[in-house]
């Protein structure tokens, strides 16, 4: 068996001793530890397959072996990694930040409750997109999901994540209502009205008494969630809409400044995303089938694509939800307000309730698709997201996008790119694809990653979520007041985990006994 990666202060034998108490309380069928078991736990897209091994897993199915593997991790200052499915791909996956720390494998925990009144739901960290889905259709109840666009993961993993969707329910973080949560120590606890015995109100009222604590667990590494309730939107009456193209790089003004204000006077109530020709180009074809040409792709290779499939350099999709009047209302708003800004063209969608429904992310229903742009280079597939969140202002997205563009030139990539509004921001999306087979171009990507990094800490735009290579890195451009958030977050950690057995290194948070790993 090949060397097991162990975490800083260990040795094999503390590690055996600790996986066979693990397996004493499990069972030897919830615990991993053979080379296969590391490999499967890898991180698929790593730009250094030498990092985040993790020494093993554990797959516990309640919340009482939660709490017995931490109690485990206590005695033995072990670090664990809780995932849900670990199916957050260009983020880090299945792997943990700290390498020879044990993945906490919470996929086998999927209970499923929902109230179908008040069209709320309490999932354990294993269901899935699809599951949910699932569940909704076979019960014939009347709502909708608001799923990512590769929606393979778990529902729970993407909200804690900040992941976002394309409904009026899109921002999926905000849609959270009452955790349940074992503290690094063990204790359960409930917040917002779950703090509240039998409370009917926990998936109903976000904030119970006192202070609200849902969001200390967003992005953190303060403890273990094991269950999340959710809102979920009522299946509308009607949904309108406008597929709308548009031709040159520099109309992405246009395109912000003329859909900026629809968002914040709410009558566009989701999240739309304006992709450029690539997002939609790399799922259809392959680089091959277009050029040889070294380096990022001339303009010529790029209208060859765009004629082809008849896209736009930009490319967006606009939808409007809720009874027929008002949608009706809204969408002669719509069409004026995209049809004045000049499009190349213009592509109107309806949908009624009682109509067949095309499964579509616009509507929640889960799909995978998108992830076959990893294929765009062949090898094997793979990509990292730089997401920096920037003002609503259409002067700024197109700096932005200038300073991006000109990077992915000088590093020699295709550029795909995105910008997805929220109802006061753009998260500026660029997914850096690569094929790991080709060592030349896996040598570019870190460097490439920390200019654009960099460029975007010169103009005050931070990322929202990254990659564990860089969680330091991006923690460290947080930097207002010397750090004051940095030394916040990591005095709550000490607090609660005063042995950092909980995900050290998660966002960039590490704790006493650690701390000389930030960087690494």
């Amino acid at each position: 068996m090949a060397d097991i990666p162990l975490p800083p202060g260990f040795t094999a034998m503390k590690m055996d001793q600790a996986r066979a108490e693990l397996e004493a309380l499990l069972g030897a069928s919830k615990v991993f530890f053979e080379d296969l078991d590391r490999i499967s736990y890898k991180d698929k897209f790593a730009i250094n397959d030498a990092g985040h091994h993790p020494a093993g897993a554990v797959a516990p199915e309640s919340v009482e072996e939660v709490q017995a593997v931490l109690r485990v991790a206590n005695q033995y200052r072990l670090p664990v990694f809780p995932i849900a499915r670990g199916k957050n791909l260009g983020y880090g996956g299945t792997a943990p930040v700290l390498a020879g720390s044990v993945v906490l494998d919470l996929s086998r925990m999927k209970k499923i409750e929902f109230d179908a009144e008040l069209g709320t739901v309490l999932v354990e960290p294993g269901v899935g997109f699809y599951d949910l889905y699932d569940y909704v259709k076979r019960n014939n109840l009347p709502y909708w999901l608001s799923v990512p666009a590769n929606s393979w993961g778990s529902v729970m993993g993407n909200a804690l994540d900040r992941g976002v969707g394309y409904t009026p329910y899109g921002e999926h973080t905000r849609n959270i209502c009452g955790l349940e949560v074992v503290m690094p120590d063990g204790d359960v606890v409930r917040t917002g009205m779950g703090a509240f015995s039998d409370a009917p109100t926990w998936q109903a009222y976000p904030f119970g008494f006192g202070p609200a604590w849902d969001q200390m667990f967003v992005q953190s590494n303060f403890g273990v969630v094991t269950k999340m309730g959710m809102w979920l939107m009522p299946e509308p009456e009607s949904v309108l809409g406008l597929d709308v193209q548009f031709d040159k790089p520099e109309d992405l003004k246009t395109m912000v400044d003329v859909i900026g204000p629809l968002r914040r006077e709410r009558v566009l109530q989701q999240s739309p995303s304006i992709g450029n020709w690539m997002r939609a180009a790399a799922v259809l074809t392959r680089r091959t089938d277009w050029t040889d040409e070294p380096g990022a792709l001339s303009d010529a290779v790029i209208d060859a694509i765009r004629q082809r499939f008849n896209i736009g350099w930009w490319g967006v999709e606009l939808r409007v939800y809720g009874r027929e009047g008002i949608t009706r209302a809204s969408m002669d708003i719509l069409r004026k307000a995209m049809g004045d800004a000049g499009p190349l063209s213009m592509t109107e969608t309806s949908w009624t309730k009682g109509e067949p429904l095309p499964p579509s992310t616009w509507n929640g229903a889960p799909t995978t698709f998108p992830m076959q742009n990893v294929n765009w280079y062949g090898g094997r597939g793979g990509h990292i997201g730089f997401s920096p969140v920037i003002p609503q202002d259409g002067d700024a997205a197109v700096a932005q996008f200038a300073r991006t563009y000109a990077r992915y030139k000088e590093y020699g990539m295709d550029y795909q790119g995105s910008f997805a509004f929220g109802e006061r921001h753009l998260t500026n999306v660029n997914a850096m694809v690569f094929n790991k087979d080709n060592p030349e171009m896996m040598g570019r990507i870190d460097p490439f990653f920390r200019a654009l990094v960099a460029d975007a800490k010169e103009h005050g735009y931070g990322e929202y979520r990254t990659h564990l290579d860089y969680m330091d890195l991006v923690a460290d451009t947080y930097d207002w007041n010397g750090g004051a958030l940095w030394r916040l977050n990591e005095k709550v950690k000490n607090a609660l985990d005063p042995n950092g057995i909980v995900a050290p290194g998660k966002s960039g948070i590490w704790p006493k006994g650690f701390e000389q790993e930030r960087g690494q």
